[in-house]
């Protein structure tokens, strides 16, 4: 009796980390990767989706990270934490929202094309899941910068 072997996969190319604006933490589109379950989509979509949420983080807390600065505070791991926050929580939540916004941006781009009724079902499935990550991203900078999170619904 014999038995057939299959060859390993072939280990992923490693990303080259994403260096950020020196306050806030270099990205690691290898950990985002296997941290959201991200695997068919390009290096080049990743790196670049990635790129562009980092931008938006980091233009959303251009304030926060001006009055940290200002307190002397140079980089994000010293901030110290709220009476709430457990240490690392500044830098998870950072990630989150970068996360966050990296697949809401990943959802849209890569949103079935399809003439089909079952195909507009699932890129609206798409669009409604990008939303949430985008709440996500929102809830993470709202938690970061110590302010409430805020839900409107029109009625």
């Amino acid at each position: 009796m014999s038995m057939l072997g299959h060859p390993a996969n072939p280990p992923s190319k490693r990303l080259e980390i994403i260096n950020n604006n020196g306050f806030w933490p270099d990205i690691d589109p290898n950990e985002f990767r296997e941290e959201e379950r991200v695997t068919s989509v390009t290096d080049a979509r990743i790196r670049q989706s990635l790129r562009a949420a980092v931008a938006d983080i980091n233009r959303q807390l251009a304030n926060y990270q001006h009055q940290q600065q200002q307190a002397g505070r140079m980089a994000w791991d010293a901030i110290p934490p709220e009476p709430w926050q457990s240490p690392g929580d500044t830098e998870l939540l950072y990630t989150r929202a970068v996360y966050a916004q990296t697949q809401a941006d990943l959802l849209q781009r890569y949103r079935d094309a399809s003439a089909t009724g079952k195909g507009d079902e699932r890129g609206e499935a798409k669009d409604l899941a990008a939303d949430d990550y985008r709440a996500d991203a929102r809830w993470a900078i709202a938690e970061l910068t110590g302010r409430n999170h805020t839900t409107v619904e029109l009625i």
